[in-house]
């Protein structure tokens, strides 16, 4: 019985509908777990290109996978940068950065640097504002098969539960312009994977 295993197509090795490495999502998109890239048990980047305007202190969800059962989320609150990974409502590790986003046009980043050696292994996570690190922390455990089996993957709010502790169910939609947001697969040493 291959169960378990089959709920990751990496590791199931069916025919997934998204391939490759990169994928790029927009505002206001809400797209189910199987149609985002897999990141379980791999290195990964989320960048977001974004508006802060004038005299608005950043808040709001950017871009989050799951939901209070288990997943991440990528989010601002009270203007500095956060990233939240919930290991099935049990552990919430979350980083935050260490100043304020400023007002203006930004690349907001994640790194994700997964330690290896098998499955639901931790890893170091990095933030970053236009390329300067500005963050980092820790996940010391991850979800290796399935984040949830109805939520999926918002860009702009947290429409399902909420992945982070940090918000609640209703009033964390994005106050800024997200004009993309780009999921990246990478290797341990944080380079792009070459399929």
């Amino acid at each position: 019985d291959r169960g378990f295993e089959r709920i990751n197509p990496d590791i199931a090795g069916r025919p997934q509908v998204i391939t490759g490495n990169k994928q790029i999502l927009f505002s206001g998109m809400r797209v189910a777990e199987s149609c985002i890239l897999t990141l379980k048990n791999k290195s990964y980047s989320v960048t977001a290109d974004v508006v802060i305007p004038d005299g608005i202190t950043a808040n709001g969800v950017i871009i989050t996978q799951g939901g209070e059962v288990g997943g991440w989320s990528f989010y601002a609150k009270d203007g500095k940068l956060k990233y939240c990974f919930n290991f099935f409502g049990i552990d919430y590790y979350i980083i935050e950065a260490d100043s304020v986003i400023p007002e203006g046009k930004h690349q907001l980043r994640v790194e994700f640097k997964y330690d290896g050696g098998g499955l639901g292994k931790g890893g170091d996570v990095t933030l970053y504002y236009d390329g300067n690190q500005f963050g980092k922390g820790r996940v010391e455990k991850t979800i290796p098969m399935g984040y949830s089996a109805d939520e999926a993957c918002d860009v702009g709010s947290d429409t399902g539960s909420p992945a982070s502790t940090d918000y609640g169910p209703t009033g964390n939609k994005f106050n800024g312009v997200i004009n993309w947001v780009q999921i990246e697969a990478m290797n341990r040493e944080g380079e792009t994977f070459r399929l």
